[in-house]
Parts: C-alpha cells; structure tokens; sequence
C-alpha cells in the first residue's frame, strides 16, 4: 500500500469512528428527552424531536453501514482494521436499537402523563433506571473512543444494575394492579418502558463486550464478569 493510499485509509477507518461517536452522541442525547418526557410527560414539541432525531439516527447508520462495506471492498482490511470495521457495523445497529428504544419510552411515557396514581413509579423508579442505562451507555461509548476493554468491563458489570431496576418497576406495576384494576392499562404501558430501559441497558452492554473483543481479539458475548476481567488482565 502506497503512502497516498494508507493516508486515505486511514482517513476512512477515523470518518466511520467519528461516526460512530456522533452517532452515540444523538443517542445519548435522545435519552435525555426521553427522561424529561418521563418526568413530566406534557411537552408535544419534546416528542416531535425525539421522532424527527431518531430518523436521523436510521440515516446515520445506514450511512455508517455503507461506508464500512465500501472500505472492506475498496482496502480490503484484515487483522485489526478489519475487526474494527467489523465492530463498528455492531456497534450502530446496538445504537439505531436504542434509538427505537428510546423513541417508545417517549411516547408510552406521554400517554400515561395522566395515570396520577403512577406517577411514583414513572418519575422516580423508571427515570432512576433510565438514567443509570444512560450512564452506561455513556461509559460503553468512551470505552469505544479511547479502546479501554477494563472500562468497557466495568460497563458489563452495570448491567446487573439495570437489571435489579427493571424487577423492582414490575413488582410496584404489579402492586398497583392488584390494588386498583383501573391502574391495569397504564400500568402495563409503564411495563413497556421498563423494558425499553432495560434493553438499552443490554445494548450499551453489547457495545462494552464489542469492544473487548476488539482490543483482546476474544469473543466474550457469553463469558461471566470474572471471565472478561481475567480475559482484560492477559497481557
């Protein structure tokens, strides 16, 4: 490979990395209205934005996709380009899943504005899990940016976090049923949330695990915490 033709490359592999970061950054920025939508539930112009962002969201990752296939025709990569390439291919579709993710917690969060008898599950329990999904988010994409597998492992271990949040919502949704039949539909739109909230947490986990196999060459999508940390530690 010519000099000319590695500084092109090489310009490529940093445009579709750039991508991915701001590609992240709407996601990251989405969940945020999403919380706001979840605290308060009563901005129209707030849920307008949030479907409008997320088409861009769609775009950016075909565009990202194309890029990536146009690399491996054209360059042809192999060894650790062509595990970022193909980790990067990941790493958009776990975000444009978060997009939508994100995008029903929204709109199932405006339709239950008017549940009063919910509102502690909705602006506490679920905006709590919501913001620890977006913490994780947040540290699996900087794990990304700066090639970190320790913190893309600490990211891993949150997930457990995210998890005890989505258990404790469907034990007050159920109590809430239980006590009043008229709480059953809004209770169950708030279940959808819940488990919106907790697949963004799995993806955000899926981009942490993307990432230690791109650094440590180990597929580590079935291996425990412990077997990750060992995996990160091997020099």
């Amino acid at each position: 490979m010519s000099e000319h033709t590695h500084k092109q490359f090489d310009a490529e592999m940093d445009s579709i990395r750039t991508g991915v970061l701001a590609m992240g950054g709407l996601t990251e920025t989405q969940l945020a209205r999403a919380i706001e939508v979840l605290k308060d539930g009563d901005d129209r112009g707030l849920l307008d934005r949030i479907g409008s962002v997320e088409q861009e969201i769609n775009a950016a990752q075909v565009d990202i996709d194309q890029q990536c296939s146009q690399i491996i025709a054209k360059r042809q990569p192999a060894a650790i380009d062509l595990r970022m390439i193909l980790t990067i291919t990941k790493i958009v579709n776990d975000l444009e899943r978060v997009g939508d993710e994100v995008k029903k917690i929204a709109y199932k969060a405006g339709q239950t504005r008017d549940a009063v008898r919910l509102l502690q599950v909705r602006h506490f329990t679920a905006t709590r899990a919501a913001e620890r999904a977006g913490t994780m988010l947040q540290l699996a994409l900087d794990a990304f940016a700066r090639l970190d597998p320790l913190a893309a492992t600490e990211v891993i271990e949150h997930d457990k976090e995210v998890d005890v949040a989505f258990a404790e919502m469907l034990r007050q949704l159920v109590s809430y049923m239980m006590e009043d039949p008229r709480n059953i539909t809004s209770a169950l739109e708030i279940v959808f949330v819940a488990k919106s909230i907790e697949r963004i947490g799995d993806h955000a986990k899926n981009i942490a695990e993307a990432v230690v196999q791109l650094v440590k060459g180990t597929d580590v999508r079935h291996a425990s915490v412990a077997e990750i940390r060992a995996e990160v530690a091997k020099e």
